[in-house]
């Protein structure tokens, strides 16, 4: 079950999401590589937690591994991972006048330069696939309300007013609706981040962005 709450976008934004409530994903806890390993050995599983552990771990460095050699490593019903760039806007190839050329390495460019490095920087992009894909996802989850935000629900409606709800350690939001998790989420389905109120996760100048969400 996914429970929600309710943030409102401060009046004083200037975007048109001013004053407007979003949903948003009420996060119960942080799984690490130990707490999942426990989770599957709990599965009657003829493996270990610890055996578990160490697989995890070690898969985890070779992802990154392949992902830096270039490749993409596609995890049935997860997400396929592979490494995308933010790019630099070259004016040419080749500037004669300071005898520069495009160069394939991660760097800014000098101001009023025309070339030099193409790559201001490099991220993980993961693309959901199979069960985790957003038309897959809206099939299966299950939503409610946490139990704040229904007693705050209620309290708006007996008194025919509009609910200002704000959970604990949750503020208002100041920017058109976005969420303000740390990292880039993993967005279900073909195309970036959710309009109206989602994750931004897509790039933006040079990245690729085919329905994938940058890990920052």
């Amino acid at each position: 079950m996914i429970e929600l709450y309710l943030s409102k976008v401060t009046e004083t934004s200037e975007s048109e999401q001013a004053g407007k409530y979003y949903a948003r994903v009420d996060y119960k806890q942080s799984m690490t590589v130990q707490d999942m390993a426990h989770h599957m050995a709990e599965h009657n599983t003829a493996f270990s937690e610890g055996l578990i552990t160490g697989i995890l771990i070690d898969f985890v460095k070779c992802v990154r591994e392949q992902v830096l050699m270039g490749n993409t490593v596609k995890i049935d019903n997860l997400a396929i991972f592979k490494a995308t760039v933010e790019a630099n806007a070259l004016e040419t190839l080749y500037d004669a006048q300071q005898d520069k050329v495009a160069l394939a390495t991660i760097g800014n460019l000098a101001e009023g330069a025309k070339t030099g490095a193409a790559v201001k920087t490099i991220k993980l992009l993961a693309q959901s696939t199979g069960e985790f894909t957003r038309d897959e996802l809206k099939k299966d989850a299950k939503l409610s309300w946490t139990d704040k935000t229904k007693a705050e629900i209620a309290a708006a409606k007996g008194n025919g007013l509009s609910p200002d709800p704000s959970p604990a350690g949750e503020g208002s939001e100041n920017q058109g609706g976005g969420s303000n998790q740390g990292g880039g989420a993993i967005t279900p389905g073909n195309g970036g981040g959710d309009n109206g109120g989602g994750d931004n996760g897509g790039d933006n100048g040079g990245g690729d962005d085919n329905g994938g969400s940058d890990m920052n």
